[in-house]
């Protein structure tokens, strides 16, 4: 029936569409952890060389400027955020952990966490259910096996899900998902009807470098912003975030952020939260489990 155009479907298929995964209600806690007034809580998908082989792409160039991410930029982000004394949470295809064994433990002995984002940065929607389960056990045991952390949170590559993708990362027991945007606080979420017992911790195109940085040859995309607008945009979702005492969520992507003209956004950043004083910087773990508990 859903092979019908849009206009003919009758209501049962669009609301059950609308209805298979929804926001429930909105964990916005009085206070975060230590009693702080507001959160940040910063990530950093790891894409690596698995941005191009996740579809279906291995062109040399390109692996190389993935490669440019772990080589260079995670260890920037890691001695930025050192510097501030900040815990950030790291999503990463399970082959970009193959790929280099020893960053997953690297990231983890920083005081960091270590989340899953695809088997090889596939996209969930063009997957069966039972392919889509078996990529989703054997990533995030792989990256349990590399980094020594069992990962609680799960970030869909692209932010792409299918209608199998929230209902398996809740039968897997996962914590947390952070791929939906139905908010800017956390929430619960629901499907069919029912709540899942997972925290959605929300992106947004707007809070993500790549929007405005990212140089693409296909599909096509070019920078819209200068780096220094790029910060405004950031700081802007901070200070509303931590006027209303809530929580602001960041993405960044280490082959985007990590350049010599780039790092100094997440190092102003960090520096500007530093300054306001009352904010709780921590993994989106941490967030997600104090925003159920006390929200």
């Amino acid at each position: 029936m859903t092979d019908l155009p849009p206009q003919d479907w009758p209501e049962e298929v669009w609301r059950g569409h609308v209805n298979r995964v929804r926001a429930g209600r909105r964990l916005a806690p009085p206070s975060w952890p230590g009693g702080a007034k507001a959160a940040l809580a910063l990530s950093f998908d790891c894409d690596h060389e698995t941005f191009e082989m996740g579809g279906g792409r291995h062109a040399v160039g390109r692996l190389g400027w993935g490669e440019f991410g772990r080589r260079v930029g995670v260890p920037r982000i890691l001695e930025t955020l050192r510097r501030h004394d900040a815990h950030a949470s790291f999503f990463m295809p399970a082959v970009a952990a193959l790929i280099d064994p020893d960053e997953p433990r690297r990231i983890v002995e920083a005081g960091h966490e270590i989340g899953v984002h695809g088997w090889i940065h596939e996209a969930n929607a063009t997957l069966g259910q039972t392919q889509e389960r078996d990529l989703l056990l054997r990533s995030r045991d792989t990256l349990e096996t590399l980094s020594g952390q069992r990962p609680v949170g799960h970030r869909a590559a692209h932010w792409d899900l299918s209608d199998h993708t929230i209902a398996l990362v809740a039968e897997a027991g996962f914590a947390y998902d952070s791929s939906m945007m139905a908010d800017d606080s956390c929430y619960e979420l629901i499907c069919d009807g029912s709540p899942t017992g997972l925290v959605e911790v929300p992106v947004d195109w707007v809070r993500d470098d790549a929007v405005y940085l990212l140089f693409n040859r296909v599909p096509p995309t070019r920078p819209t912003l200068s780096a220094d607008d790029v910060l405004k945009v950031f700081l802007r979702e901070f200070d509303a975030a931590f006027d209303e005492g809530g929580v602001c969520q960041l993405v960044m992507h280490p082959f985007v952020i990590g350049y010599r003209s780039r790092i100094w956004i997440l190092d102003e950043l960090l520096r500007h939260a530093r300054a306001r004083g009352d904010v709780f910087i921590g993994t989106h773990a941490a967030v997600a489990a104090h925003a159920k508990e006390a929200g």
